[in-house]
């Protein structure tokens, strides 16, 4: 696992015309739902996207989601705050479950980026819209999925001065 955590990055640019399938979205969404949750809730959902238009009206909507471009699948996560948790774990749990995504793209072969939509109020607000997304639930974010047309350097690096030992 540590071989996914040190090489997976955030990808900008994707080759469209490497379609993601359903499958491979399934399994992203599978890995997502094995993250661990508050009490076991899972307060999530999913939306998967493979429409063109669609992924087009997304970089038009994200300011920082212009990779929705050229990506060939978007995951949005839902997140469920009326759960049966104590308040305000949804932000750990739904960030779970990203990183399970992205690790497990990684290890598939996929590139993938985190963009983004909780706590945003404007930008929920048009996720929410746009997709039908009824309150109480939250657009928590958008991924970005396809195969990569980019290789990023590494920007995240071992910093042992940062860790407090008590022994």
């Amino acid at each position: 696992m540590i071989k996914e955590i040190e090489t997976r990055r955030s990808i900008r640019r994707y080759k469209p015309d490497k379609p993601v399938t359903k499958e491979q979205l399934n399994q992203l969404i599978h890995a997502a739902m094995l993250a661990p949750s508050a009490c076991n809730t899972r307060p999530w959902e999913f939306i998967a996207i493979t429409k063109r238009e669609v992924l087009n009206e997304i970089a038009q909507m994200h300011q920082y989601a212009k990779m929705c471009e050229t990506a060939t699948a978007v995951i949005i996560i839902i997140a469920l705050p009326q759960s049966d948790m104590p308040a305000g774990y949804f932000p750990q749990c739904c960030g779970a479950a990203t990183q399970n995504i992205l690790l497990e793209a990684a290890s598939m072969g996929l590139g993938s980026c985190w963009c983004g939509v909780y706590p945003k109020e404007d930008l929920m607000a048009s996720v929410a819209e746009r997709f039908n997304i009824l309150k109480p639930k939250i657009p928590f974010c958008v991924i970005a999925v396809g195969v990569s047309d980019e290789t990023p350097a590494s920007r995240g690096f071992f910093e042992e001065g940062k860790i407090s030992y008590i022994e």
